[in-house]
């Protein structure tokens, strides 16, 4: 392990650890003031440079507002995941609201017997609506991105199972994790998803705010598989700790992975382009931000061009 991996590992300890014991209105209060900090200084430039594709605009026109608002929810995120574990479990799903619409659509799906595909972006703050389902539901399966230093994926793992998620790694497990949530929708269960991140790098191609990009195949492929219903599902939060899930109409699958992929895609870009300050997405997403090392490793060549 590095100095640095050591560092991030401590920190992220050190922040379980102290941001648990304070008292809830003073945790928030101090992420918030931290948040509005950094969305004043202007906030990370691939944000800005992110939400500039969901407004619409350049990233120099990302309106400083919409940053400090970003910055803020990030922030509240990770005040939540670190108070999470110590937080009463009812009372927090109790925060979380849903309308009888998407209740309606998530009964529907559980009543058809054949698992449930929840497809999530990055947006709000997923455990929260990881809890609400653990109380509504039992045990769900997911996928956690393996991390360095191991010590800090063990933690986030031993974390999310901590609020009763079951948790298969996204590499480096005795196999890959798609048999076993196979598996589990089999069963009758419920597998969620964050989507649209490609992380295993090989996702299929799609549009996404006007631009191209590629986002992971597993919920799809899944849901072709296995006849579960595939849910796209959006986490946005309210004013003070409460929070909302949305979720969409079932996505059709009968024309195969790529079309229920970019069908997915079109449901998180309506509800990004509604609630953009709540999208966590800090990493490059579009082709056009791209690594050189990326995109040489995705078409094999290093030219850009799509492989068939």
């Amino acid at each position: 392990m590095t100095v640095r991996e050591q560092l991030v590992d401590l920190g992220y300890a050190a922040g379980w650890s102290a941001v648990r014991a304070a008292p809830e209105p003073m945790a928030r209060g101090l992420f918030d003031r931290v948040g509005n900090r950094l969305g004043a200084n202007g906030g990370p430039v691939q944000l800005r440079k992110n939400l500039a594709r969901v407004i619409g605009t350049s990233p120099s026109a990302v309106p400083e507002s919409l940053m400090r608002d970003a910055m803020r929810s990030y922030a509240r995120y990770w005040c939540e995941a670190f108070r999470l574990p110590s937080m009463d479990f009812v009372q927090a799903a109790a925060r979380v609201h849903l309308s009888d619409e998407t209740l309606a659509r998530y009964h529907s799906a559980l009543d058809r017997g054949k698992g449930v595909i929840f497809a999530l972006p990055h947006s709000g703050n997923w455990d929260m609506a990881g809890v609400w389902l653990v109380h509504e539901q039992g045990q769900f399966a997911t996928v956690a991105e393996r991390l360095r230093p191991e010590s800090l994926f063990n933690r986030f793992v031993a974390y999310r199972e901590s609020l009763g998620f079951e948790i298969f790694p996204l590499s480096g497990g005795e196999q890959p994790p798609m048999h076993a949530l196979a598996e589990r929708l089999r069963a009758g269960g419920v597998v969620c998803l964050l989507g649209e991140r490609d992380l295993a790098r090989h996702g299929v191609p799609v549009t996404f705010f006007g631009e191209p990009t590629r986002m992971p195949a597993g919920a799809a492929k899944l849901a072709i598989d296995t006849g579960a219903t595939l849910l796209p599902v959006h986490h946005f939060f309210g004013p003070g700790a409460t929070s909302t899930i949305l979720c969409d109409a079932p996505v059709d699958v009968s024309g195969g992975v790529r079309s229920a992929t970019q069908a997915v895609a079109d449901a998180f870009e309506r509800n990004i382009a509604a609630h953009p300050q709540d999208w966590h997405m800090l990493q490059p997403l579009w082709e056009s931000d791209w690594s050189a090392e990326r995109r040489a490793r995705i078409t094999g060549d290093g030219s850009g061009a799509q492989p068939a």
